[in-house]
């Protein structure tokens, strides 16, 4: 449909030529001969996102209208028009938000670019709003359950201020969304955010990632390139599995923590920055410091505040909470209507003990909306993608993605916990059950993607956590 164009002018030879003129170009053109009849029409047409505004109109005249719909009608690009422009009169019209200024007699090519123009912009500024807010959206920590309130809570709490915060947590439980939410609630919000994952590079890059470094530093160093510290400048930086990062790292990072001053390798002059720091690990730092791998006093400098963020299976009445909002969230970025779960897929996820946390329910929530057709998902769609349950369990309805009981045990994990074991190979331990789905799991996910890189992707894991995997099964890659 073509877009609408409000034109409002009180010579009708005019209002009657601008309207063919933009009709013609594919324009929608809505007419009015004042102020009060073009309120009359954005009434009724909320859609209008372009208008042609005459200055001198009977009664309230332009300028005067402008500053009006600037306050009510936010989303509307005005242009003005005016057979007596001065250079004060543009200047007033573009300080009380106008588009832009055209002189008449008026030029037909004129009018028609500068009518495209804006109209990009509108297109522009719509779409921005729209990543904005999918983004917001994306990004927002789901959960109504006391563990997640009180994560909350203290988020809340630790957000306005610079202290330095530690983030604990699994693999895929969402250390890098508490990050997020610490600096959208800070003083830093309007600031940069920079995150590196000190797992995903070795030693040496991670230096020059964190501290930049000058031309000729090292082999490839062919021009000077600031670090994540210098980029974070008034911001926050994020350190991603920051018990990866080896001994020699971890001084140079205490020192900057200790003074603020950052070095860049191949360097001599330190440069001052301002940075709040975010640390998280998956590891259990305390068991690192025991064995020599990390620093006892870095520890304490990054622990200030600490948050630990529970794995899924510990709150397990969000469940219903984050799946709804996966599925709305694919629905949205693939402008599709959102899908539903059948009474077999909810019993298939009630069972599943998600070892990849909520990144492996977003993922496979993600999947199950591309791969499956219709707008409903059933147990067949979902036994497919988590092989190593049993597909019978696609056939038991279930209530446990429900959120009505949270402080109980849901049906499918207490019937599965009672299960006696049919024999010593077929079952053995529940610890032997879950290592025996997850080895599976990791294996289907293999062969359906052929790279680890892939796997950990389909999985909802780091590369770094399925290769241990891998090793602890006894897996080729």
């Amino acid at each position: 449909m073509a877009d609408p164009v409000l034109i409002v002018d009180d010579e009708p030879r005019i209002l009657e030529s601008l309207g063919r003129l933009i009709e013609k170009e594919g324009w929608r053109a809505f007419l009015a001969k004042d102020g009060a009849a073009a309120e009359a029409i954005l009434a009724r047409e909320p859609g209008i996102a372009l208008a042609l505004l005459d200055v001198a109109l009977p009664g309230e005249d332009g300028l005067a209208i402008l500053a009006r719909w600037t306050r009510e009608h936010p989303g509307l690009t005005v242009i003005l028009m005016s057979g007596h422009g001065t250079i004060e009169m543009a200047v007033q019209a573009t300080r009380l938000g106008a588009y832009d200024f055209l002189e008449k007699p008026l030029s037909s090519d004129k009018v028609l670019v500068t009518l495209r123009n804006a109209q990009q912009k509108t297109r522009l500024e719509r779409e921005n709003e729209s990543l904005r807010e999918s983004a917001g959206f994306a990004r927002t920590l789901v959960g109504r359950s006391a563990a997640i309130e009180a994560l909350l809570e203290k988020i809340a709490l630790a957000a306005p201020t610079p202290a330095t915060v530690l983030i604990t947590g699994e693999s895929g439980t969402g250390k890098e969304l508490v990050a997020r939410a610490l600096h959208d609630q800070s003083p830093r919000k309007d600031q940069a955010f920079v995150a590196l994952n000190c797992a995903a590079l070795p030693e040496e890059l991670v230096e020059s990632e964190l501290f930049g470094h000058e031309k000729g530093a090292f082999t490839g160093a062919v021009a000077a390139r600031r670090g994540k510290f210098e980029e974070a400048h008034r911001g926050t930086l994020f350190l991603d599995e920051i018990g990866d990062m080896s001994a020699r790292t971890q001084a140079k990072l205490l020192r900057v923590l200790q003074d603020g001053l950052v070095t860049r390798l191949g360097g001599s002059v330190p440069v001052k920055v301002d940075v709040r720091v975010i640390a998280a690990t998956n590891r259990g730092l305390e068991d690192a410091i025991a064995r020599g791998l990390f620093r006892e006093d870095l520890y304490y400098r990054l622990n200030v505040v600490p948050l630990a963020v529970p794995a899924l299976r510990d709150h397990p009445e969000d469940l219903a909470l984050l799946t709804d909002h996966f599925l709305a969230l694919f629905a949205r970025q693939m402008g599709r209507r959102a899908k539903k779960l059948d009474r077999a897929a909810i019993a298939l996820f009630a069972r599943h003990r998600w070892p990849g946390n909520v990144r492996e329910l977003k993922n496979l929530i993600e999947r199950l909306v591309i791969l499956t057709p219709g707008e409903m998902i059933g147990g067949a769609d979902v036994a497919r993608q988590l092989p190593g349950l049993a597909p019978a369990a696609a056939a038991e309805p279930s209530s446990a993605l429900a959120p009505s009981r949270p402080e109980a045990e849901t049906e499918a994990e207490a019937d599965d916990d009672d299960e006696e074991p049919a024999g010593q190979a077929a079952a053995g331990t529940l610890k032997a059950q879950l290592e025996g789905a997850e080895k599976i799991a990791i294996e289907e996910a293999l062969r359906q993607a052929g790279t680890v890189s892939k796997a950990a992707e389909l999985l909802g894991l780091e590369r770094s956590h399925l290769y241990k995997k891998l090793r602890k099964h006894r897996l080729p890659y």
